[in-house]
């Protein structure tokens, strides 16, 4: 599935929240890829903005290129790989915020599905219960106008398209979600209505824990 226009924002070129020796926490805009694509109009991205200015900045993880938000990397082998092994063992703490379509019925709740890539339609991701990896999300209400409704939400595990297929599940796609919504939910908003608002891990090298927080742009 071809990227339409890819047109990345270049204002501000890098949003750097955070920086030390040892690590480097970024707010991705929607829009920009985390890493280069496979065409050549599509390797601009977060990673290559970054490879520029810090040559020696490693990627950890990943945002989907419509969501916002907080990312880490890493300088040097080393402290990537204490990093990464965080995220392996779920010791990250992720929170996001999303506006949704519609208005659940209860307050709160745990969406758990398992998650497999949707082949032919791809990167669509789609829930399977036989071949699917296990995917658990956390989700709360924050606050609700008449059409939508603005949620917290904490993935414990870290599929693709983790949050916009549970989300979906419960019948309230994620607003301006290009690939899942319906046309409605898709036409509210100019953009996917998800940013990674929150992350929490501890320091490679000092073992402090960190805490980063941005507000929802939305």
């Amino acid at each position: 599935m071809a990227l339409l226009h890819y047109a990345p924002p270049t204002s501000p070129y890098l949003n750097i929240v955070y920086k030390d020796d040892a690590i480097l926490v970024l707010n991705k805009p929607s829009g920009l890829l985390t890493v280069p694509g496979k065409a050549l109009e599509h390797k601009d991205s977060l990673q290559l903005r970054v490879a520029r200015v810090y040559p020696e900045a490693r990627i950890i993880h990943r945002l989907d290129m419509a969501t916002s938000g907080l990312i880490v990397m890493a300088f040097g082998k080393a402290n990537q790989g204490a990093i990464a092994k965080q995220f392996e063992k779920r010791e990250v703490e992720k929170r996001y915020e999303a506006r949704v379509w519609g208005h659940p019925q209860t307050q709160s709740g745990t969406v758990s599905l398992p998650l497999i890539c949707d082949w032919p339609n791809r990167p669509k991701q789609m829930v399977d219960h036989e071949r699917g990896k296990p995917a658990t999300t956390h989700w709360s209400v924050l606050s609700s106008d008449t059409q939508s409704t603005k949620v917290s939400l904490k993935p414990i595990t870290g599929r693709s398209h983790q949050l916009r297929v549970h989300m979906l599940s419960l019948g309230h796609p994620i607003l301006g979600d290009r690939l899942y919504a319906h046309d409605d939910a898709k036409a509210a908003a100019p953009r996917l209505q998800l940013h990674a608002c929150e992350l929490r891990f501890t320091h490679p090298t000092s073992q402090e824990a960190m805490h980063f927080q941005l507000d929802c742009p939305f």
